[in-house]
């Protein structure tokens, strides 16, 4: 139930700095737009993870030369795999953040909470 609230919450996602007119391989925002990631089993948080937006594609990259895509999507979920390989589970991070993993790697991306009606 607390997941399906949580969904239910994640209705509009905001990353800061993000406009909806970057153009392809631009970084988010003014500059490097950085967040806060854990890569790979049992690692500390960091915000060395800098973020490309692509319209409703993002790209983040790792500080060891990988990365990982995900999707903004409009369905309640607010932010999926791009590749879908991959179960995510998302959860409030703090007020105006989630938090989002996928297999040993987590990621924090600011949000925009509501409690939009659909």
């Amino acid at each position: 139930m607390r997941r399906r609230a949580l969904m239910s919450l994640l209705t509009c996602l905001a990353l800061a700095g993000c406009g909806g007119s970057s153009g392809a391989g631009e970084l988010a925002g003014k500059g490097r737009e950085l967040i806060s990631c854990a890569i790979g089993p049992g690692a500390e948080w960091s915000e060395d993870c800098p973020v490309e937006r692509d319209g409703e594609l993002l790209t983040v990259r790792h500080a060891d030369g990988g990365f990982r895509r995900f999707r903004i999507v409009h369905d309640g979920r607010g932010i999926v795999p791009a590749d879908g390989a991959e179960e995510a589970s998302i959860l409030v991070a703090g007020k105006g953040a989630i938090e989002l993993s996928v297999g040993q790697d987590r990621y924090r991306f600011p949000a925009r909470l509501s409690e939009g009606k659909r």
